[in-house]
Formats: C-alpha cells, structure tokens, sequence
C-alpha cells in the first residue's frame, strides 16, 4: 500500500555532504582543514564554509565506489587524516543509500568512529556524518544528537539544519522541525532546503504549497541527478492526489535526467498500475527488485501480483521482503511502517503489534501511528485503534492510505457515518492509492451504501 514517503528526502542530506568530500578530495584538500573551530574560521576555505550551501549534489553518486577506492588509497598513506575518514564513512552511507545494501551501514560506522577518535572537538564533518548514518538506520534521536553537536561547533551550517529537521520531523516534533527547516532555507534556499519546506506543506495537508516548493526545487536544481530528485517528488505529489498520469510524467522526465535514480522506476510502476498499464507495471516492479531490493519496493511488488491473483509470485515477494528485513536489521536498521504494515495485512496481527508498539516509541510520527493503529484493528483492539488514527491525522495530512485506514476502523467500531466520509476521502483524494486498499475500501462504501 501507498506510503508516506518523506523520510528519503531526508536521506538527500547524504549526497550533499559526500558530494563536499569528493570535491575536497579530488581537489587534494582532504586533511588540509583549518584546526580552527568552523564556526570561528575567516576566509573562504572549506572550514569557513563548512557544509553551507552544498544543496544536494548528488551528481557525484555514480562514483560513489571509485571515490570509496581513492580514500582508502589516502587514508593508506595518511592514516591520521581525520576529514578522509569522515568523507569515506560518508562515502558508505552514501553506497548504502544508493545500492539499497545495508552492509555499509557497519564500515560507515567503522569509518566515521575513527575520524572522530583522531578530532572531537572540531569534527562538524563527521558529526553530520553520523546524523546522516543515524537516520539511514531509522534512529532518529541519535540523528538529533548529532546533528546537534555538529551544529554546536558551525551553528551556520545549512546541511546540518537539515538533518535536525529530518530528525525532529520523524520524532513528531513538528514545531522544532518546521523551524530548523526555515533556518536551513534561510541560509541556503535551493534544492534540499526546498525540498523539505515543500514535504513540511504537504504534512500539513497543503498540496498546493507542497506543489509549489518542489517546483522550486526543481528550478534550483543544478544537476541531472537533483532535477531526477525533485521530480520524484513532484511525481508523488502528484500520485498522492490522484492524477496518476501526471505523476507518470514526471517520473519519466526524472529518469531522462538521471536513469540511475531507483525510486524513479518505482514511482513509474505505481503510476503505470494505477493507470490499467498493468504488464509495464509488473516489468519495471521486477527490475526494481532486481536492481534494488529493498523492503519497500518487495511489499508493493508483491501486493500488485496479489492484486492481479498472482498469489505463488506474490509470495515469492514476501519471502524476500523477510529476508531483505533480516538483512537490515542484522546490519543496525530499525524496523518500522513496512514490517509493520506487512505482518498487518500479510503476516501475524499480534507481530504486528508487537513491532509497532516498539516503534511508535522511537519514532512517533504519523506514518508510525497510522501503522500502528492499523495492526491494532487487525487485531482486534479496533478502540485503542482508532486513539492512534486521529493522532495519525493531527496535522491535517492529506493521505488516502491514513483516511482508508480509518475508515475501516470506524466500520468495525460501528460508526457508519465517519467510516463512509472517510473511505469516501480516501477514494475522492486518490481512487488508485493501494492495490489492495482501494479495492476493498470500495467494496466496504457499497457495503454500508450512501446513507
């Protein structure tokens, strides 16, 4: 089923900050950093500059593993060299990001220990680092912490604002982000700032703002790689309001300027499923997986083949989705929507549970609250469910998925007027928002009629 899909915005921040290292590098800078603290720093050399101003310049990525090769042939001959290790444990996360393999997680961690076991004090690099490490693997107070501690050593650093915002925008702290999304736009308006102003629109269910913002992140954007980035994006605002043609439009557009972007020829699927171009759908689905096969993309896989009674090839699906879960988890990624949604609809309602409740305490944030509430009503506890349904829509978030869910939890508690309105939403907003969902909350408005 359709997801909130935000949090991958939030992971840009990566390609900014390797984007820096690589520049450094090729450039012979690395280890030639100022040991002044950056936020005292003059002049126009990396450290009085830091990370400000680097918006999103991914198009570095597909030299990700040539560069790993380069600073480990530095760090080779100068082992005490505290920004290579930093660039290089950022240069994995970034291969992590990339590549959907969460091997790197660990060499990152590795990495990025070491840079700041040789500089503590003055290691903003390796701080946002860390922030950007923390977040790939869903810990998003650790993600705060470090983005913090960056911030205490360059409090002007745009990138690290960004990943505070990330931070607090999954820990539900939605005041503190939104005001450490404006810094960051303040002091470096383009594409990840604007990015994340426009995805803090949309949680607050303005789509026409949220519509906007990405369309200026898209006249910022610099590079092929950014202009695929914010088309995506506008390509989910688009399928999340229920025009899945134009959606199909930009992530077309989005794979011209960067065919490399992966949650392109998902958000390519989607749209060509939601538009009856069902053979395009299932072939560019099984060259997602193939290419990269992470928990997400198996799941709506997977419940497409469901949808189309292709049960033995959907289960194929869900077999990897454990696997690929296990493999995540074994390498320090914290489970959450997709595991949870999964074992919901596909699973163990009590392991549903179970996971959510574990969750929803780390990272309170509507997706984890809507899921949350979710595996309750298939368990049975369909009043504690609806709690978390209306946390899940505090902000006014406009998604079908949310609205779905609670309809279906007002029919079981016998509130046939709200269970009407909110199918009803959910199919009014978009009628093609799950391959599963949209189906049954239809079956569920013929049901109950129109009163």
């Amino acid at each position: 089923m359709a997801r909130v899909r935000g949090h991958l915005r939030g992971l840009w921040i990566v390609a900014a900050i390797f984007a820096m290292a690589a520049v450094l590098f090729a450039a012979g800078g690395l280890g030639l950093l100022d040991r002044r603290s950056p936020s005292s720093a003059t002049g126009s050399g990396p450290t009085a500059s830091g990370l400000a101003g680097v918006d999103a310049a991914s198009s570095v990525r597909g030299a990700a593993a040539g560069s790993i090769a380069g600073l480990q042939a530095r760090l080779r001959r100068v082992p005490g060299d505290f920004v290579a290790w930093a660039s290089l444990g950022l240069a994995y996360v970034d291969q992590a990001r990339v590549t959907g393999d969460p091997t790197y997680y660990p060499k990152a961690e590795g990495a990025l220990a070491r840079s700041l076991a040789l500089d503590t004090d003055d290691n903003f690099v390796a701080a946002a680092g860390m922030a950007a490490l923390s977040s790939g693997r869903h810990d998003f107070a650790g993600a705060r912490q470090w983005a913090e501690r960056g911030l205490a050593i360059n409090p002007s650093n745009s990138t690290l604002y960004g990943a505070l915002g990330d931070a607090e925008t999954q820990l539900g702290h939605y005041p503190e982000a939104f005001d450490a999304i404006q810094r960051m736009v303040d002091l470096a308006p383009g594409t990840a700032s604007l990015s994340r102003t426009s995805y803090a629109w949309e949680l607050r269910g303005d789509l026409d703002r949220a519509t906007a913002a990405m369309r200026r992140a898209l006249d910022e954007a610099g590079t092929g790689s950014d202009r695929a980035f914010a088309r995506y994006y506008l390509g989910e605002l688009a399928f999340n309001a229920g025009d899945a043609s134009t959606a199909l439009d930009h992530h077309e557009a989005g794979m011209r300027a960067d065919p490399g972007f992966a949650p392109l020829l998902e958000g390519k699927a989607r749209a060509e499923a939601a538009l009856g171009r069902v053979d395009s759908a299932v072939a560019d689905y099984a060259k997602l997986v193939e290419r990269m096969p992470q928990p997400g993309y198996l799941l709506e896989y997977g419940e497409l083949l469901q949808s189309l009674n292709r049960q033995v090839e959907a289960d194929e699906q869900y077999r990897v989705f454990r696997a690929e879960s296990a493999l995540f988890a074994s390498n320090g990624v914290n489970l959450d929507v997709d595991a949870v949604l999964f074992e919901a609809d596909h699973g163990n309602a009590a392991e549903a549970v179970r996971l959510a409740e574990a969750a929803v305490l780390t990272r309170p944030f509507l997706d984890m609250q809507d899921a949350y509430a979710w595996a309750l009503h298939v368990a049975g506890r369909d009043g504690e469910a609806m709690e978390w349904s209306v946390k899940a829509q505090s902000l006014g978030t406009r998604n079908a998925l949310f609205s779905y869910h609670a309809g279906m939890i007002e029919l079981s508690l016998g509130d046939v007027g709200a269970a009407r309105r909110d199918l009803g939403a959910a199919l009014a907003l978009n009628p093609r928002f799950s391959s599963l969902g949209a189906p049954l909350a239809r079956q569920a408005l013929d049901r109950i009629g129109d009163g």
